[in-house]
């Protein structure tokens, strides 16, 4: 039997509810989740009775969310999200994987990384950590589920909706430029001039469900590739400070005192009980007063 929520709430309904919600067709739900239109379309009614609510307006020509609808697909998906994470987690414990899975942005996090697994390797019982260095934008995607213990996440870029955190430091940002620009001898940027320096675009980035903010340049995946392209006269970027202490020789940062803030946090599943993860974050904080 499938597991249920309050009201009696199944999750095979709720999955057949978000993928309506989210593709707004039901021929279309019904074909990602490879059953037939008719039965789909009785589950969604079986469910709006069994909530008393209604979930969908539906017209000859379209289908669209009520405000309850669009609170049903919100909370929805961080229940399945959750589901989906103890499912994951618990088959890595099954399996004898690593410890604890750790992902961070590559390239992030230079200076706190290695003191932060040195200090939980010479605690008591640490047990092994995989790091995965995964793409802009990707560690709290992982995170939510379940291929990720704890992740390293920037605020106000990434979310820690349904996390429990810890800040780590706080720094402003930098306009990352090539080194031969005219730009890079200036003494400060405002985000404003930033944005339009002649022949560097920001670049564009995946994953970001709104938090990062488009510019008009190339797609990146992670900083390499950022760099890189910046390094080739092809865009610039506002980044953390904190990337000045391994910049390129053909790089230049320039202070942009008006961008905000950037907050770095050490982030678990909400009512982790892991004494792993606990040591971990333990570790992460001691770090605080050298960042």
């Amino acid at each position: 039997m499938n597991p249920r929520y309050g009201g009696g709430m199944e999750t095979r309904e709720l999955r057949y509810f978000v993928a309506v919600a989210e593709e707004l067709h039901f021929g279309r739900a019904a074909q990602r989740l490879g059953i037939a239109q008719p039965p789909l379309s009785r589950a969604i009614r079986q469910l709006e009775r069994r909530l008393g609510v209604t979930l969908l307006e539906r017209t000859s020509r379209a289908v669209a969310l009520t405000e309850a609808g669009a609170v049903l697909l919100r909370e929805g998906r961080a229940a399945l999200d959750a589901v989906d994470a103890a499912d994951r987690r618990t088959r890595r414990a099954a399996s004898g994987g690593p410890g604890l899975v750790l992902v961070t942005k590559a390239g992030a996090a230079a200076d706190l990384l290695p003191r932060t697994l040195a200090g939980y390797a010479a605690q008591p019982g640490a047990v092994a950590v995989d790091v995965q260095l995964c793409g802009i934008g990707e560690q709290e995607r992982l995170l939510r589920d379940g291929r990720a213990d704890v992740a390293l996440l920037h605020l106000p870029f990434d979310s820690v909706a349904g996390f429990d955190y810890e800040e780590l430091g706080t720094e402003g940002q930098v306009a990352i430029v090539p080194a031969g620009h005219p730009s890079a001898a200036l003494e400060k940027l405002t985000m404003a001039e930033a944005a339009v320096l002649p022949g560097l675009p920001l670049p564009r980035w995946p994953h970001r469900d709104g938090s990062y903010p488009d510019g008009p340049g190339p797609e990146v995946r992670d900083n390499a590739q950022l760099f890189q392209l910046i390094a080739l006269g092809r865009a610039a970027a506002v980044l953390p400070e904190s990337v000045r202490l391994h910049l390129r020789t053909d790089l230049a940062a320039v202070p942009v005192p008006d961008a905000p803030l950037v907050t770095t946090v050490i982030a678990w599943p909400a009512h982790s009980r892991s004494l792993a993860v606990a040591g971990l974050v333990r570790a992460a904080q001691a770090t605080m007063p050298r960042l």
